[in-house]
């Protein structure tokens, strides 16, 4: 009897998944969310979104040209971020910067050279356009960078002096090229699967009521969660499949390093991708209006993911209530697992926590989901 029973729950349950493949096939718009818009935005931030800053125009003003002037001069040439303009005094520079002619202004007072090859305390002005904030403070580092080495290269300051040539020894763990495009693609990723999971079911239950089919469903023998499973696993298969394209676009076009386990990758993902999901069907249970409900899903998973999950803006520069928001972002966890996974290796410290996050989202969303959906018209 109990087999029966099973073996009859089965048969339905590939009944309905084969249905909604039928209607996967037949709505391009879903095949272009999970195939063709990973495809889109991994280009366009790939390619064209960049939180580096280079051959940034910068005024060089020398009061007093010799050979330190010129040494150090050459070495803002040959970095492949700034690019020196000369200007003959510092009114002209002025005018440039005040112009976004330039982006920064570097003077080398009277005396200059004087002074490093005698007490080495001599100095530099900086002026920077602080427009920009972000920009100010990465091109300040270009020039500390710059100012730092120069000076290492230094012969040693003469007794009585009262500095001696600095040493750095810098080094970058984790994304040693320091290439934002390491730093975003994983992220992307995160966004990507947001808005797969949740746009394309927020639409399922919300389509079924719309076309009026809803009620033909419920005269079946199926339960509401078999109906619910079979039009889950369809889009967990599709959405599965953009992350194996957007991963592979990462790896051998991006070419963004993979240091951990890209079993454990997928694993992290299908957990995330069941969260999402979750949060699309619950707002298509919600909704019973396909407008409204891609509407709820772009505002309730697609924002928050891109703001505030750490994909771009540093989560520890917001307000504290801001940051408190994010607790309750599962983007903000899956993006910590990929930035690891892709760029440190499985460093369990970081990515338990994240592992059990994403579970225990993923349980509440499909446990409310299943509990609001009856086989009840209203």
């Amino acid at each position: 009897m109990n087999a029966g029973r099973r073996g009859g729950r089965a048969m339905r349950l590939r009944g309905l998944v084969a249905k909604e493949w039928l209607q996967v096939l037949r709505d391009p718009s879903s095949i272009a969310i999970a195939f063709v818009m990973p495809v889109v935005l991994l280009l366009l931030f790939g390619y064209g979104v960049s939180l580096n800053a280079k051959h940034v125009p910068v005024a060089l003003v020398i009061d007093h040209p010799d050979a330190q002037t010129q040494a150090l001069r050459g070495a803002f040439a040959r970095s492949e971020y700034l690019r020196p303009v000369p200007m003959p005094d510092m009114r002209s520079a002025r005018s440039a910067l005040q112009a976004h002619r330039v982006d920064a202004v570097v003077h080398l007072p009277a005396q200059f050279g004087r002074r490093t090859l005698s007490t080495g305390d001599a100095e530099i002005r900086v002026i920077l356009n602080g427009v920009d904030a972000n920009k100010a403070r990465i091109v300040t580092g270009y020039i500390q960078g710059i100012w730092r080495k120069w000076l290492a290269k230094l012969p040693r300051v003469p007794a009585g002096g009262t500095a001696g040539p600095v040493d750095v020894r810098s080094r970058i763990w984790f994304n040693s090229n320091a290439r934002s495009r390491d730093y975003l693609v994983p992220g992307l990723i995160a966004v990507i699967m947001t808005l797969t999971g949740a746009l394309l079911t927020a639409l399922v239950v919300a389509r079924e009521w719309e076309r009026g089919t809803m009620e033909a469903l419920m005269v079946t023998p199926a339960a509401m969660s078999e109906v619910l499973l079979g039009k889950l696993i369809p889009y967990f298969l599709l959405g599965m499949g953009g992350m194996g394209l957007s991963v592979a676009m990462a790896l051998w076009l991006f070419e963004v390093p993979l240091r951990g386990s890209v079993w454990l990758l997928f694993a992290v993902a299908s957990l995330f991708m069941l969260v999402a999901l979750g949060m699309g069907l619950l707002i298509s249970v919600v909704s019973r209006n396909q407008f409204v409900a891609g509407m709820a899903a772009i505002i309730a998973t697609f924002l928050p993911a891109f703001l505030l999950s750490g994909f771009i803006f540093d989560i520890h520069s917001m307000p504290w209530v801001v940051q408190g928001i994010t607790y309750i972002v599962p983007a903000r966890y899956f993006v910590s697992a990929l930035q690891t996974l892709f760029l440190a290796g499985d460093v369990w410290p970081v990515l338990l926590p994240d592992i059990g996050a994403l579970a225990l989202m993923a349980l509440l969303f499909l446990g409310i989901s299943a509990k609001r959906s009856r086989k009840r018209l209203d």
